[in-house]
């Protein structure tokens, strides 16, 4: 392999090192290897960003492909890269090519090619942005706003705030950065944790892009070209959370048929919508005809013109026809923050808190993003399409943007974003961080995996205040009231107390779902299937669990005689000795699910800790979400630096280098970024 189609190296845990003569040939490069190690993974992706995935997923994958249908993705997707500068979009295109030029070899030795009888396809140049529009389109959590127009409708508008609460319910992550005085070497560490869905493969992918401009190792996302949220530059590093920010919205609209046309109605009258019909093969199954509408305010995602609730979203990307993508490559050449900071001028989607260090001691924490200005009712619920007093009115200019003073932490709380959005996580991990990094100084990168995997359960406190005012309890449950309120508040795998918590928690939450004051809540509204995690009324309850305890009961709910009855009947489930772990189990998301194999490893943790390992309370123990990788960046010694993720670089089931790392993810351990080039290993295939 020349050198102009760059080299390809690789550490002792199959982490591919790329090196290139220059950016271009480096991308392709970055789109070679990963379609080598990803094929499958990211040929689910391109299908799924098109609607195109139930042609061999089968029936389960239908809901998706409807919802990407009719969000019209793949056609944003294009009109983002027809938008892209010249420059940006040659860079993709060197990547897609690179794709291209590898993606047979990736298939053939992926066994999920063959088991669904998928052949490989082309990406288009435009790819790699649906792609990453495909990850990030439910990021923002609308959804959440039709749930709240289900409670409005079944419970009264005053109800809706019983569950407009801060909590775990939708994505985050964890990020914290300490300036060089509070550290042990000398220059700042960037620390963190993406808490994303557990995927096999998984949703990161570790890397280094090296060639005569810049030498950048980190994660990046396969299909997707350059080193997005998590990089270390060497002169400079960055790394992001969500910033839960509020950003798309969901109108109510009025449609009419017109012969085979559709018109919405719109603060002028009547207006022509957009309308075709797209059919979706389904694998087992007979096609299926969806019809794709769009009117003024954005595509109609759930109903249409037949319709009484028909419902459309509005989305930056789609509005702006841009995407961010100019940041990528801008990204790659940044030697300071200050040249984070106006690279991040492009960015658009999601929204991100972004944090970042130099070695000449810059530091930066600011939010990126693109977020319209428009009334405050548009961040709450569906509004009307047709008043015009809920049209968007320009962009948020510019970012809020804060000191760092010793430290920062970022982990999706109501800080920094707060001006942006409506519900954030909750305090108790972004609290949890900042006491124990001002418990002591000059940290080092080897010691921050003590800080990523910290199990301590802030969010446990009012269900355990109300359990404490609990009288008249039998044998069984005041026992485990007095071993609760004796209980270290720690989720640890080996925990029996942790056990016995999640026991009741979950005993507590499937009581206040069943009250008949929420029976209105129980029925789904008939929205896309693909919605459904939102608007399930025992995982809502559940996420929402410490609000409901606090100050705002439910009315006509009597809280304490709830949690009474939970304490009575887990009691004596809750006395025997089975650890936490034994019930919270790792369940990652595979696109073609292998044999059953039982549960998987156990786990410490829990939503609300540090180590943020999500189960659904009321539902399962198990946990689907969690840290996508953990990494620390330091800025002294690059080859310092530390990182992990849950499986391994490879997404090839049966390659050593599959899931090697999961050892180490599951105890908490970091390895070593490894950056001297004579310590790698080169291919030279």
């Amino acid at each position: 392999m020349s050198e102009h189609s760059g080299r390809r190296f690789r550490d002792p845990w199959g982490v591919p090192h790329l090196r290139a003569d220059d950016p271009l040939a480096l991308a392709a490069a970055q789109g070679r290897v990963t379609a080598y190690d990803r094929a499958w993974q990211i040929e689910v992706e391109r299908h799924r960003a098109q609607g195109t995935s139930a042609a061999f997923l089968g029936p389960d994958a239908l809901g998706w492909d409807r919802f990407v249908r009719q969000v019209r993705l793949d056609d944003t997707a294009r009109r983002c890269h027809a938008a892209l500068d010249p420059a940006t979009s040659e860079w993709v295109g060197a990547y897609v090519h690179g794709v291209n030029a590898a993606l047979a070899a990736g298939a053939a030795r992926s066994p999920e090619f063959a088991a669904t009888g998928l052949r490989p396809g082309r990406w288009e140049p435009w790819t790699p942005l649906a792609v990453w529009l495909g990850h990030h389109i439910l990021f923002a959590g609308f959804p959440g706003k039709l749930w709240r127009e289900h409670v409005a409708q079944r419970l009264g508008p005053d109800a809706v705030d019983l569950f407009a609460t801060d909590g775990p319910a939708v994505a985050g992550s964890n990020g914290w950065l300490l300036a060089a005085e509070r550290t042990g070497t000398g220059a700042a560490l960037l620390a963190g944790d993406p808490h994303r869905f557990i995927e096999d493969p998984g949703v990161y992918q570790q890397i280094r892009l090296a060639c005569p401009e810049y030498d950048v190792v980190g994660l990046a996302v396969p299909g997707v070209p350059g080193i997005a949220h998590f990089g270390h530059a060497g002169p400079v590093a960055w790394a992001i959370t969500n910033a839960m920010a509020d950003y798309q919205d969901v109108y109510a609209e009025r449609l009419r048929r017109d012969g085979p046309r559709v018109q919405a109605l719109g603060p002028d009258g009547w207006r022509p919508a957009h309308r075709h019909v797209e059919t979706i093969e389904v694998a087992g199954a007979e096609p299926v005809e969806v019809e794709v509408v769009e009117t003024d305010r954005g595509p109609v995602i759930a109903g249409g013109p037949d319709d009484e609730n028909a419902v459309s979203l509005r989305y930056p990307p789609r509005v702006r026809g841009d995407l961010g993508f100019a940041t990528l490559p801008e990204l790659l050449r940044a030697r300071t923050v200050a040249d984070v900071d106006h690279a991040l001028r492009h960015w658009v989607e999601p929204v991100n808190v972004v944090q970042a260090a130099d070695t000449a001691g810059g530091l930066l924490h600011r939010v990126a993003g693109a977020v319209p200005v428009r009334h405050p009712g548009n961040g709450r619920r569906v509004v009307p399409g047709w008043d015009a007093a809920y049209a968007w009115q320009g962009w948020h200019a510019p970012m809020p943007r804060a000191e760092v003073v010793g430290r920062s932490v970022m982990a999706n709380e109501r800080g920094l974003a707060a001006p942006l959005g409506v519900e954030f996580a909750a305090r108790h991990r972004a609290h949890r961080i900042a006491e124990l990094l001002d418990a002591r100084s000059a940290w080092t990168a080897d010691e921050m995996a003590s800080v990523h995997t910290d199990t301590y359960l802030g969010a446990a406190g009012p269900l355990l205040e109300v359990l404490a005012e609990s009288t008249d309890l039998g044998p069984a449950a005041a026992a485990l009231r007095e071993r609760l309120l004796r209980w270290d508040r720690r989720m640890a795998a080996d925990s029996t107390d942790a056990a016995a918590y999640a026991l009741l928690r979950a005993a507590v939450v499937r009581r206040i779902a069943a009250h008949p004051a929420l029976a209105e809540l129980a029925e789904l509204p008939a929205y896309p299937e693909v919605f459904a995690p939102w608007l399930a009324l025992t995982p809502r309850v559940g996420h929402a669990l410490e609000h409901l305890l606090g100050a705002t009961p439910l009315p006509g709910v009597d809280i304490p005689a709830l949690v009474r009855a939970a304490a009575e009947e887990v009691g004596d489930a809750a006395a025997g000795q089975v650890p936490w772990g034994d019930l919270h189990r790792l369940a990652p998301w595979r696109a073609l699910p292998g044999p059953d194999t039982g549960p998987g490893p156990r786990l410490d943790g829990d939503h609300d800790c540090v180590l943020a390992t999500s189960s659904v309370p009321g539902v399962t123990h198990w946990c689907f979400r969690g840290p996508a990788a953990r990494f620390v960046w330091d800025l002294a010694r690059r080859s310092d630096s530390r990182w992990v993720v849950p499986l391994g670089a490879c997404g090839v089931p049966g390659d050593p280098h599959h899931d090697d790392q999961s050892a180490a993810w599951l105890a908490g351990d970091l390895l070593p970024v490894i950056t001297d080039w004579d310590q790698l290993a080169e291919e030279l295939h």
